[in-house]
């Protein structure tokens, strides 16, 4: 069973997002939309369970660190 960390690597303000999309093998980015329309819709009751999630969510551990070349050497 795969478990649910805060993204180190796809963080944008604190990794959740990018955790949840690799963790539902979806990309992050739509998850992002996703959280942003719900906010606007939910007059921010969205973004309460968001900072919470990141406050109860764990950062993934040092060992699940992969490194990615961006620079495509």
């Amino acid at each position: 069973m795969k478990k649910l960390f805060r993204s180190t690597t796809d963080s944008k303000i604190t990794g959740l997002c990018g955790g949840v999309g690799e963790w539902l093998g979806i990309d992050p980015t739509v998850i992002r939309l996703l959280v942003a329309i719900a906010a606007l819709f939910s007059f921010g009751s969205v973004l309460l369970i968001y900072f919470a999630a990141s406050i109860f969510v764990p950062k993934s551990p040092f060992s699940d660190f992969r490194y990615t070349n961006h620079y495509h050497y």
